[in-house]
């Protein structure tokens, strides 16, 4: 069975695309980055949502991307917006996808892995620039420039399953693999205990893609 190191942050997208990957046949090794964010919540159930869908392992790696700020979701005197926002919103956090793609790509060369699954969206989603797919091809592009795995000819793959799925299409795919989206978390501004505030724009993305799935939404609102 191949292995792949899966980037599961204990969301939705995240969730959906540990499950797509098992379905593939990998053995899945979960990697959840905790950067600064503002709760601990999702980081619980990145932990649920690993052993619910038969992760092989789950990892987690702290950062501390609250020293640079510079976002809603790690400077806490930066409010979360409740309306949606025109252009990039300020939840965007810089570097965040390429930090966390380049820690995979680190545990991938260490175990012999050659493919990386992350739950990149570029369809509903809040318009953060590292989501594209072009942004994929060029990480991916370079992850083969500078590996000594990739120069000795083991090339990797980086999948990004759900990039030009619809919200809704995300959670009929998940459901179809049996994801328990009761386990995940999306809310920018969870309480401790996971509940969700129910207005941030992560909150109606995920709402607005139950509905229009026509799937009882699970989330546990305060």
């Amino acid at each position: 069975m191949a292995e792949a190191v899966v980037l599961l942050s204990g969301g939705l997208d995240s969730a959906t695309t540990l499950a797509i990957a098992r379905s593939l046949g990998f053995d899945c090794h979960c990697l959840t980055v905790d950067y600064g964010q503002r709760h601990r919540a999702e980081l619980g159930a990145a932990g649920r949502v690993a052993r619910a869908l038969g992760a092989s392992a789950q990892r987690v790696v702290k950062l501390d991307l609250a020293t640079f700020g510079g976002s809603a979701l790690t400077d806490s005197s930066i409010a979360v917006p409740e309306a949606p926002a025109q252009g990039i919103p300020v939840t965007y956090v810089p570097a965040r996808n390429t930090i966390m793609l380049s820690l995979a790509l680190a545990w991938a060369e260490v175990l012999g892995a050659q493919d990386i699954f992350f739950g990149a969206n570029a369809i509903d989603y809040s318009g953060y620039p590292d989501c594209r797919p072009e942004y994929m091809r060029a990480f991916e592009t370079m992850a083969n420039l500078a590996t000594k795995a990739a120069v000795e000819g083991k090339r990797l793959t980086l999948h990004t399953p759900i990039i030009a799925f619809t919200k809704a299409e995300i959670v009929r795919r998940g459901m179809a693999l049996g994801v328990d989206y009761a386990l995940t978390v999306s809310c920018y501004q969870a309480s401790e205990q996971g509940l969700a505030c129910g207005r941030c724009d992560a909150c109606r993305l995920r709402r607005a893609g139950f509905e229009a799935a026509g799937i009882a939404d699970p989330t546990r609102y305060a």
